[in-house]
């Protein structure tokens, strides 16, 4: 790993990207699996987190699962590009926006408590930035719980998870909230995270072990940012095939090492025919590029014409909304 030298810091970015501990102490459970004391492993954390090598430690949210979310797209001409970025990125909603070598140069995924919340978004940036919007909604996913072996060794990832919405009750969406922009690290994160919501800490950690037990939390844990940590070379890459062929094609190409993640989109007739989305998050260009040509030689994919869009930039890497702003201070 080019970045993270201290092995240390690489079992905690190894180990801990899922099933964080959901007890009353859970930075001291992590201090006795790495022999350290539970301040330092605070310590580590927080420091990461300051020098942007993780997001934080909280939870991602299985899409669609309480909330609305899209992919999105536009073709910005090059003298406007920082300018249509910053007011992409002014967007509450917005919580990922990526330029990538492509015509169509700057994709984000727009979220919200609901399809309308999504829509509104999508709207005011079309009529702000005077440019087409793409909206390329998921239809389903066969794989989309990132994460990265720090150790270079292969990545293990679960399949897909069922997910029980009818698990949600009063006030979670709340809590999903708080886990999405990241837990406090303090010793007790649970018990502040239950005092800053006026709740009581053992319900508080009931309800977190409940959602991820119904799918609807997809990972608690380390939430790392791959380009500060050395995956800088990361395509998407989109392929055009019959609705037909992706039963077979999605889960052939979720499964092919070094595809990171893989869904289902509607296509947008006449300008972007493209239904199979894949990401490949790699060390080196050369190295995407060998785990491309392998998939593009799966017998599921004979045939599929693909397009590969290399990302260049991060402009903006936060959790998702799922409660209108105003809901959530």
């Amino acid at each position: 790993m080019d970045h993270i030298t201290d092995p240390i810091d690489r079992r905690l970015l190894d180990e801990f990207q899922r099933d964080f501990p959901i007890t009353d102490r859970p930075f001291q459970v992590l201090a006795y699996l790495l022999g350290l004391g539970e301040a330092e492993v605070i310590d580590r954390l927080a420091r990461m987190r300051t020098t942007g090598r993780i997001t934080r430690v909280g939870a991602t949210i299985a899409p669609g699962a309480v909330s609305a979310s899209t992919l999105a797209a536009v073709a910005a001409p090059a003298e406007r590009l920082e300018e249509v970025a910053a007011l992409i990125d002014a967007e509450p909603g917005v919580n990922h926006n990526y330029q990538r070598e492509d015509d169509w140069n700057l994709w984000f995924v727009a979220t919200g408590p609901d399809r309308t919340h999504v829509n509104d978004t999508l709207a005011r940036i079309s009529r702000r930035t005077g440019l087409q919007v793409l909206d390329l909604r998921l239809v389903r996913p066969f794989n989309v719980d990132l994460g990265f072996r720090m150790s270079g060794e292969t990545r293990h990832t679960p399949g897909p998870r069922k997910v029980d919405r009818d698990a949600m009750q009063d006030g979670d969406r709340t809590l999903l909230q708080a886990l999405s922009s990241g837990l406090p690290l303090v010793a007790d994160p649970y018990a502040a995270l239950a005092r800053s919501l006026d709740r009581n800490a053992g319900d508080v950690m009931a309800r977190i072990e409940a959602l991820h037990m119904a799918g609807i939390i997809s990972r608690l844990g380390v939430i790392v940012r791959h380009r500060a940590l050395g995956w800088s070379a990361n395509a998407m890459v989109v392929w055009d095939m019959p609705a037909e062929q992706i039963d077979r094609a999605g889960p052939a190409l979720a499964a092919h090492p070094g595809v990171t993640l893989c869904y289902e989109r509607r296509p947008v007739e006449g300008i972007w025919p493209y239904r199979l989305y894949s990401m490949i998050h790699a060390r080196a260009r050369s190295e995407a590029k060998q785990v491309l040509a392998g998939a593009a030689a799966l017998p599921e994919m004979f045939g599929a014409h693909h397009k590969v869009l290399f990302s260049t930039r991060c402009f903006k890497q936060t959790g998702a909304l799922i409660q209108p702003k105003e809901a959530a201070a």
